[in-house]
Order: structure tokens, then C-alpha cells, then sequence
């Protein structure tokens, strides 16, 4: 091949490359609407269960769930390691904004290029933002998730070079979705806090470990748009009723009352930071309220039972104890707000997460 072939050959496979990442940047059908002008070329995710995609799968931990009845409601009815019948928020997100279908696992060994460009889940099942909640377990804490994320950054340079990935990652949507674990896991079941902190002192420990996240290591690695969600009402979810509800299983108020003053801390937080970090959009995401409501009025919303699970009796079956031959598991999960014990159905997460796509995203432009 003479050297004028190999110019035009390099040039057409460099055109090619350049039409191929374009192609990946045309969005989804978006079911939110962006300002003008504004766009969100990828979705990355760290945090616990309720957005871990299957990152826990091949980790030495009880804490998983690639196997049936999970991910029934999922494409193909595959057990991704997803922690629910189908999608998870983070799908959700990724979905509505307009970005893909679905967010991969980083640690998904299927993974593809086209994968990596619009955005991974680094999150991991039973990770807290205080790093003993993912020790107890045997997960990734967050320092773990930020490491894959710094590892994603070299990769994401090398696919599409530095000036277009520094655009992705600075105009990028980042969720952190934390904190409900190292409350319900750690502090109140465990009770290894317990003997160093009261509950003030430890949600207190809970806001610094999360701003250090945010400010020291997220932040400076070049996010700038991050939705920060609160916790839950964690005493509400049904294996939390069953372990200390009482006979009624009856919501656990305490814990509900840790969840609401670690998150009236957060709020405060971030508004901190935003204040001192130049285009800083750290927005938090109240989905304590929201949750609490569906739960006391699921007919409101088109459910009929909020106290257990779908899977088995419903009361306490999470990650191994809700499997195929688990007995008395529904037949109609739709009617559900739970899965499983502790975390939502697909059509509950789509319940919440549809107003509340709507209710901030432009908080972040």
C-alpha cells in the first residue's frame, strides 16, 4: 500500500472513529425536558444497593442477587445483580433525562465502549458512606467506588481523548444514593457505632465522610452537576418492621428519626458547599418525604400492600434468603411497593422517581 493509501486509510478510520462517539451522544427519547442549549452526555452513579447494577456479583460477599426471582421484570427476565424485579433509579435517570436505557455495572465483565462513554454504576450493595458499613459486608466503601471511577477516567481519555472526556465528565449527572445502611446495618443492627457515637454524633460522622466524598474527591476529579439523595424512612421498610417494629411491625421510629436528622444535616451541607465551590451544582434529592408517603397511602399511587416485600413471606427476605424457591412469593408484584424486604419494586422506584426527575433537574443547569 503506498504512503497516499495509508494517509486517505488513517483518515477514513479516523472519521469512522469520530461518526461512531457521535453516534453514541444521540440521545434516548428524553421524557424530561432540558433547558435550551443544555445537555447530559452521561449518568454516573455511586452509592448502595438501590443503584448497584451488578457490581457486588463476582465480590466474596453474601450481599448479592444474580440469580431468580431477581431481575424477573428486567429485559429478558436476566438476574443482573440488580436489586429489585427489573430497573433501578439509576435506569431510571438514565432513561427519562434521554441517555440509555439502562446503566451498566463498571464491573459488568460485558461491558462495552459505547458503555463506558454514556456513563456506569459504581455502586455496591450494603456500601455506607462511613466505610466499617462496607467492611461489616465485604463490599466496596465509597474511597473503593472512587478508585474504579479514577481507573474509568484513564479509559474514558483513551476512547475519546482528553478535551471530549473532560467535557463529559464536567457536564455529566452524577447520583450518589448512600447513608440507609450505615444507619439500619451498622448503627442500629450491628451496633458497632453504637458503642463510640449517639445518634447525633454519628449522623454528624455520616455528613463529614459524605462531604469529604463530594468535596475532596468527586468534585475535584471534575464533577460539578451531582444529585445527592437523602436517606430514607428506613425505619419503614419491611425487614426494619420485623426486626424492630414489634409484634405489630410497626415502623422503627428511632431509625426514621436518625434518617431525618442525618438528612436535615446534609441538606445544610450542601448548601455549604455550593457556597465555596465555583459551579458547584451539589443538589440534594429529598426522597424521604416522597417514600414515606407512599408507603402510609400505597392506594394513592395504585398499590395495595407497603409493610412487606414480594419475594417469600416479604418480611425479611433480602439477597440469599429471597431466591427461586422461596415460598408464598406474589404473583402480582405491581401491587407491591417492595420486592423484597428492603428494597422498592421497579414500578415504585418509577412512581417516585418520575416526579422527582421533574422536580429538580433543572437545579442543575
Amino acid at each position: 500500500m503506498s504512503s497516499s493509501e495509508l494517509v486517505h486509510s488513517s483518515a477514513l478510520l479516523s472519521a469512522a472513529f469520530v461518526l461512531y462517539i457521535s453516534i453514541m451522544f444521540l440521545p434516548a427519547r428524553a421524557a424530561v425536558k432540558l433547558p435550551p442549549n443544555e445537555t447530559v452526555p452521561a449518568v454516573f452513579v455511586f452509592g448502595d444497593s438501590i443503584v448497584d447494577a451488578g457490581n457486588n456479583n463476582n465480590m466474596e460477599t453474601l450481599v448479592k442477587c444474580n440469580f431468580p426471582p431477581y431481575g424477573k421484570d428486567f429485559k429478558g427476565g436476566i438476574p443482573t445483580g440488580r436489586f429489585s424485579n427489573g430497573k433501578v433509579p439509576s435506569d431510571l435517570i438514565a432513561e427519562q433525562i434521554g441517555i440509555k436505557d439502562a446503566v451498566p455495572a463498571y464491573l459488568d465483565p460485558n461491558l462495552q465502549n459505547q458503555d463506558l462513554v454514556t456513563g456506569v454504576t459504581f455502586a455496591a450493595g450494603a456500601n455506607g458512606y462511613d466505610p466499617l458499613t462496607s467492611q461489616l459486608m465485604s463490599v466496596m466503601t465509597m474511597s473503593d467506588q472512587l478508585n474504579l471511577f479514577k481507573e474509568y477516567i484513564g479509559k474514558l481519555k483513551g476512547l475519546v481523548g482528553e478535551e471530549k472526556a473532560n467535557f463529559i465528565l464536567a457536564k455529566s449527572l452524577y447520583t450518589v444514593v448512600t447513608g440507609s445502611d450505615d444507619i439500619a446495618n451498622n448503627y442500629f443492627t450491628a451496633r458497632v457505632r453504637q458503642l463510640q457515637y449517639n445518634v447525633p454524633e454519628y449522623t454528624d460522622l455520616m455528613v463529614e465522610l459524605a462531604s469529604s466524598f463530594l468535596q475532596q474527591e468527586l468534585y475535584y476529579l471534575g464533577a460539578r452537576r451531582i444529585a445527592v439523595f437523602s436517606a430514607p424512612p428506613i425505619g419503614c421498610v419491611p425487614s426494619q418492621r420485623t426486626l424492630a417494629g414489634g409484634l405489630e411491625r410497626a415502623c422503627a421510629e428511632e431509625y426514621n428519626a436518625a434518617a431525618q436528622l442525618f438528612n436535615s444535616k446534609l441538606s445544610s451541607k450542601l448548601d455549604s458547599l455550593n457556597s465555596k465551590l465555583p459551579h458547584s451544582k451539589m443538589v440534594y434529592v429529598d426522597i424521604y418525604n416522597p417514600l414515606l408517603d407512599l408507603i402510609q397511602f400505597p392506594r394513592k399511587y395504585g398499590f395495595v400492600v407497603s409493610d412487606r416485600g414480594c419475594c417469600g413471606t416479604g418480611n425479611i427476605e433480602v439477597t440469599f434468603l429471597c431466591n427461586k424457591l422461596s415460598p408464598d412469593t406474589c404473583t402480582n408484584v405491581s401491587e407491591f411497593v417492595f420486592w423484597d424486604s428492603y428494597h422498592p419494586s421497579e414500578k415504585a422506584y418509577r412512581t417516585l422517581l418520575t416526579p422527582l426527575i421533574n422536580k429538580y433537574i433543572n437545579r442543575f443547569f
